[in-house]
């Protein structure tokens, strides 16, 4: 018989065990401890792991962009900011828009993303028909991140082309002038390029005052730009654009243009040179016929340049309105005849001889005075000096070496050295606004302003018997057709002949007018020009008096009111000469 020993009696019973290793006394919590602390340890170390990964991870993408920041990116191909930088409004005296920003897409395309090249260009080219398919071929074929195929797109185009879904095209928002007044004002607004930079006229002064740095800098913000103000009267330089563009026509020339001054102030009024072209389409705008006549365009003018002949002669104290030079035979001089055009063979008077336009007469003018006389009074009232004006396309006289006693013969009927229309208007006005040459200006000037720069060039007696001189031309010389009334304007005549391959050309002319108004107290300077004219119809003349000075005509009745000039007949009378006692 086995024996078996009692269970209960060999091993303790649960309670007790229980007891006993949960007696503080006796150790039991080392173990439960022990435990909880090795599971705790594990997770704080899978913790500072984790950690670990992810500070590494973030630092290697720091430390990379870190790199990249001390790199020189490749930024070809990527269109700058000053592409869609802004430019200010450009204004009239009035307030009237000359030039303004407007919002333009411009297409461009990623050929890294273009899948067929031929069917981009062939969906393309519905929308856009003039695209160059060989250059464009290149450019979506290059591989290049980017590249322009159409800048300044009309909103319809890009309608059309956004409707293609073409897969790596896409748009720019960029700016672009808009010129509201079109041809009307182009040659003085001036051009921007297709990066929105200027390149003529107005535009490129804008440029060249800072424009540029700020555009560079990207301080060149539309909300901080404030307008700026030209001293044009965009009324009267619309009757200024259709009268000389009327007048080409009608006199069958190749090109005409105009100016109006303001003899007090030297401010530019109005100005146009046709042909010209629309700066919103500028397509033919380098064509050489499209040049402004007026401050670029370099010309023997003729007989107005007996004005400064005659101002000369009275200014010098050698000549007096009774002095008397003798037409009556021509003058030989070389191998050059001196002779009138319609001569009186006569004596002639100061009046007479301005009247008549005789070219003995101011030959004879000019030779009383002496060649160094006659070269520095030029100089003196700037006509053989550059301009110095904003606008940048302004031509520099031109003049003989060497003056001889041949030169100043010609040069006092208008031949023999060459300026622009503009700056004999300028010279014109210092004879009538008290003898004061005052450099023209595009932006608006006071008065004040203008003295405090004007420089004196003859006396006050000269200038009177210059007023004189003109009225009297336009009551009974050549001025006639100028004369409008209540107005009361005087002028100057001229009617050059040009040289034709090396000669002058009795059947090619350049003609000119220049005029001042009202005479009493002169305002304004207003000078015509028609590059070769024709009879209006067989038999009639082509001479100054007969297209320059109906142009001139028409401008002073078209806008005389514009200008604030009121119409006075109580002085519609003869001229009366002026005391020299």
């Amino acid at each position: 018989m086995i024996a078996r020993l009692p269970v209960i009696g060999r091993l303790p019973t649960i309670g007790r065990l229980l007891k006993r290793r949960t007696k503080p006394s006796e150790g039991g919590s080392i173990v439960v401890d022990g435990a909880r602390k090795a599971t705790g340890g594990k997770a704080r170390t899978r913790i500072v792991m984790t950690m670990a990964v992810f500070f590494g991870i973030y630092s290697s993408i720091a430390g990379r962009l870190v790199y990249l920041g001390f790199q020189n990116p490749d930024m070809s191909g990527v269109p700058q900011n000053r592409v869609t930088a802004s430019r200010p409004d450009i204004v009239d005296r009035n307030g009237e828009v000359l030039a303004t920003d407007i919002k333009t897409a411009s297409l461009f395309a990623e050929p890294r993303r273009i899948v067929d090249a031929d069917e981009a260009i062939e969906k393309l080219s519905t929308v856009l028909p003039e695209i160059d398919y060989e250059q464009t071929y290149r450019k979506l074929k290059s591989g290049a991140g980017f590249v322009w195929l159409q800048r300044q797109l009309t909103p319809k185009q890009q309608a059309d082309i956004m409707q293609l879904g073409i897969p790596g095209f896409g748009f720019r928002t960029e700016k672009r002038r808009f010129y509201p007044a079109g041809e009307t004002s182009s040659y003085i607004v001036g051009l921007t390029n297709i990066d929105n930079q200027g390149i003529s006229g107005m535009e490129r002064y804008i440029d060249d005052q800072g424009l540029t740095d700020l555009q560079a800098s990207g301080l060149a913000v539309a909300k901080d730009l404030k307008p700026v103000q030209l001293s044009i009267d965009l009324r009267v330089q619309h009757i200024v654009r259709d009268e000389i563009a009327t007048g080409m026509d009608k006199y069958h020339a190749i090109a005409a243009g105009a100016v109006v001054l303001n003899v007090k102030t030297g401010e530019v009024v109005a100005m146009a040179s046709v042909p010209d072209f629309d700066p919103n389409n500028p397509y033919n705008a380098q064509d050489k016929d499209r040049l402004n006549r007026m401050s670029a365009g370099l010309y023997e003018m003729g007989s107005t340049f007996k004005t400064f002949t005659t101002a000369m002669a009275l200014d010098s104290g050698k000549v007096t309105m009774e002095s008397r030079f003798d037409a009556s035979h021509p003058i030989q001089i070389g191998h050059q005849t001196i002779h009138d055009f319609h001569g009186k063979n006569r004596v002639l008077s100061v009046p007479e001889v301005f009247i008549y336009s005789s070219n003995i007469g101011s030959a004879r003018e000019a030779d009383v005075v002496g060649i160094d006389g006659h070269r520095e009074f030029l100089h003196r009232v700037g006509i053989l000096e550059k301009m110095q004006t904003e606008l940048p396309e302004v031509a520099r006289p031109t003049e003989p070496k060497v003056w001889k006693k041949v030169n100043s013969i010609t040069i006092a009927f208008g031949h023999g050295v060459s300026t622009t229309p503009l700056q004999t208007a300028v010279g014109c006005a210092a004879l009538m606004n008290g003898g004061y040459l005052i450099q023209p200006t595009f932006l608006p000037r006071t008065q004040e302003q203008a003295m405090a720069v004007a420089k004196r060039v003859v006396s006050e007696k000269t200038v009177e018997g210059m007023r004189y001189l003109y009225q009297l031309n336009a009551e009974k010389g050549s001025g006639k057709n100028a004369r409008v009334p209540g107005y009361r304007v005087g002028g100057k005549t001229g009617t050059a002949e040009k040289v034709i391959n090396g000669r002058y050309s009795s059947t090619v002319r350049f003609n000119a007018f220049v005029a001042a108004f009202p005479m009493d107290d002169p305002q304004y300077i207003v000078l015509s020009i028609i590059d070769e004219p024709k009879p209006e119809k067989p038999g009639m003349g082509a001479t100054a008096g007969s297209n320059a000075a109906p142009i001139v005509a028409n401008i002073i009745r078209r806008s005389a009111s514009m200008l604030g000039v009121k119409p006075d007949f109580s002085h519609e009378n003869g001229a009366t000469l002026v005391s020299y006692q």
